[in-house]
């Protein structure tokens, strides 16, 4: 089991004694570009693929600019997780171990598994974080892993509120959460819906996103209850409005899904969660932020301008809320009104004002419930020219997927994170003089000199003096305060000043990485049970290290996962989206619609026969033949 004290988890996770509890806000990085911009729009940690093995594998990441993104955080006390987390196969335990390896000596924090046969491997002492591909939706699930030596949980995106309280009722294990982001609509880790269809295994990082095509809905007497619908498609989550509600409930990670966004995402998306946090940390003396500086970021950040399939808040407070978004997998935008009057070249909104720009990139649903993007080539206040006049007619909703004003200021936001910093000048004696920089984190760095100095003619010379070092050359140090002990006014040269303070900036700088210290994590293997005695192919062992691993833990019988497997996938899916509750046929409330099972979902090429388990409160999807 992992080695810590309890007297820790007393003071960093309860809120006890002298130490406060850190709140981390975690962003997505596709490569080292959005790495840097999550960190400096506010980001306390980072997480983002590995070269190999990352559960997308379109979104790996060389060593060297995981190094560079690494050097930069640390910078901030901010960490760099790295995502490890597909199943591996046998001849890939060796490549996989010497990665780790790799991925600990260039300075990473943590790597994210979902294999456990890593917890076999000849590893270094670097934490292990437990990928929501674990599917941790149980008490019993997270004290398992938590004692089996996992530094943090990723808990499952299903859980509510009250769950998430019972979990950290009766676990020490750090808890990191979803917050917001697109929402897989199967169990993560259970869905093999992509592998049944083309042999793309969602655990191997190779998800084909079935979930977003258009299905057809029947029920057993042939009846079509929907047909070319995204039944299985939802929208994304936001919890904005919930964050002290996570916070309060003991969750130390707060994490932004999205590490396939690009740049703009990940800067707007990172700066709202850092805002919203930090609104809930300032009433909350018990928690603080878990890195350091702060960031001036050069737009206002609005989740409503980033790709999103529209908001819930998923099963957060139960159920209830309109989940999905059956008309289009594709991104919206914010609304902009609806059209009152088509002319030959334009058309006029029904609001009194309209926010439009040149060329912002506008959407609405034709009367054939297709979406259609068009671009507005001129807007002249509610009248706007588009670029196309095609399917336009009165009544349709406009939305606006791409807001051109906003992603230009986006674009122009960059390195915006800072530490402010105090500096004192004092003379010691003989034309030796002293200068000293204190940055907030309490870090002090100091440099003596000898100096040409002469009184000075001046009575402004003081007012020069903190003028020059108080420039710090676009280091992310704000000099804010420049304290003076000197024994009369005096002239120094700009030039020797600059040196002076260029010297011991720079001298700073890496005294501000080198203060970084890394947590260490020793796992001792030991043989606490697991929770079943049997394993099923959801288990997805598909080597010979996890299957060691899980009978080291009490499994007496495991069957391999469904990737190694001969026989064709059957159940491809265990959600918690429930269609009949989404189309009022809970069989709970109406059970008389047990007559109607099962359904069928299907399009073109495929058919599933949907069944519920309405004592858990899920539904299942098993392949059936079209």
């Amino acid at each position: 089991m992992k080695i810590f004290s309890d007297i820790f988890f007393v003071l960093f996770n309860c809120g006890g004694g002298r130490l406060k509890r850190k709140i981390e806000l975690l962003a997505p990085a596709k490569n080292l570009e959005c790495g840097l911009a999550a960190i400096n729009h506010g980001a306390d940690a980072v997480y983002i693929g590995a070269p190999k093995f990352g559960a997308r594998k379109m979104a790996g990441n060389s060593l060297d600019d995981l190094a560079r993104l690494i050097e930069h955080a640390h910078f901030f006390n901010a960490k760099v997780y790295v995502a490890f987390n597909t199943l591996l196969f046998n001849d890939e335990l060796a490549e996989a171990e010497k990665m780790i390896r790799q991925i600990d000596d260039i300075g990473a924090d943590a790597i994210i598994v979902q294999d456990m046969g890593i917890l076999e491997m000849q590893r270094p002492p670097i934490p292990l974080h437990a990928s929501t591909q674990t599917d941790n939706r149980t008490v019993q699930k997270v004290a398992f892993l938590q004692n089996v030596g996992f530094d943090q949980v990723v808990l499952a995106r299903e859980l509510s509120l009250e769950q998430i309280k019972e979990i950290r009722a009766h676990t020490k294990v750090k808890l990191e959460c979803f917050v917001h982001g697109a929402l897989c609509v199967c169990y993560s880790g259970q869905c093999y819906m992509s592998q049944a269809i083309n042999g793309r295994s969602a655990n191997r990082g190779e998800c084909g996103q079935p979930c977003r095509l258009p299905y057809s809905l029947s029920n057993a007497q042939g009846k079509t209850l929907r047909s070319h619908q995204h039944l299985m498609s939802l929208k994304d989550l936001n919890l904005s409005r919930y964050v002290g509600d996570l916070i309060d409930a003991g969750v130390d990670s707060l994490k932004i899904e999205g590490r396939l966004k690009d740049v703009d995402y990940v800067k707007n998306i990172t700066a709202h969660y850092r805002r919203v946090i930090d609104e809930a940390l300032a009433s909350r003396p018990h928690v603080e932020r878990a890195s350091l500086g702060y960031s001036i970021p050069g737009f206002v950040p609005n989740p409503e301008k980033s790709f999103s399939r529209g908001f819930s808040s998923y099963f957060f407070n139960g159920r209830g809320e309109v989940i999905w978004n059956v008309d289009s997998p594709k991104s919206l935008g914010e609304r902009i009104g609806r059209i009152a009057r088509v002319d030959k070249d334009s058309f006029v909104m029904d609001t009194k004002s309209l926010s439009l720009n040149n060329g912002d990139g506008l959407c609405f649903f034709s009367k054939a419930k297709e979406l259609v993007g068009v671009r507005a080539n001129r807007v002249d206040a509610t009248r706007v020219f588009p670029a196309s006049m095609k399917e336009v007619y009165a009544g349709a909703i406009i939305f606006r997927n791409h807001d051109q004003l906003f992603e230009k200021t986006l674009s122009a936001s960059d390195q915006v994170r800072r530490i402010n910093a105090v500096m004192s000048f004092s003379h010691l004696a003989d034309g030796k003089f002293q200068l000293m920089i204190t940055d907030d984190s309490g870090l002090c760095s100091s440099k003596d000199a000898v100096l040409d100095w002469q009184p000075a003619r001046s009575a402004q010379a003081d007012e020069a003096i903190r003028n020059q070092l108080a420039k710090t050359g676009g280091t992310p140090l704000v000099v804010n305060e420049v304290l003076l002990d000197l024994p009369e006014a005096i002239f120094i040269p700009a030039k020797e000043l600059n040196a002076l303070r260029r010297d011991l900036v720079n001298e700073h700088l890496q005294a501000r990485l080198n203060a970084y210290v890394r947590e260490r994590v020793v796992i001792e293997p030991n043989s606490v049970p697991y929770l079943s005695s049997t394993l099923d192919a959801s288990a997805n062992i598909l080597n010979d290290n996890a299957r060691q691993f899980y009978m080291r833990h009490g499994v007496a019988a495991a069957e391999w996962g469904v990737e190694l497997q001969n026989s064709k996938v059957q159940k491809v899916m265990t959600s918690r989206h429930c269609l009949l509750d989404m189309l009022d046929m809970c069989l709970k409330k109406h059970p008389d619609n047990k007559i109607q099972m099962p359904l069928t979902l299907f399009n073109d090429k495929d058919a599933y026969r949907v069944e519920t388990n309405c004592k858990d409160c899920v539904m299942t999807l098993t392949k059936i033949e079209r």
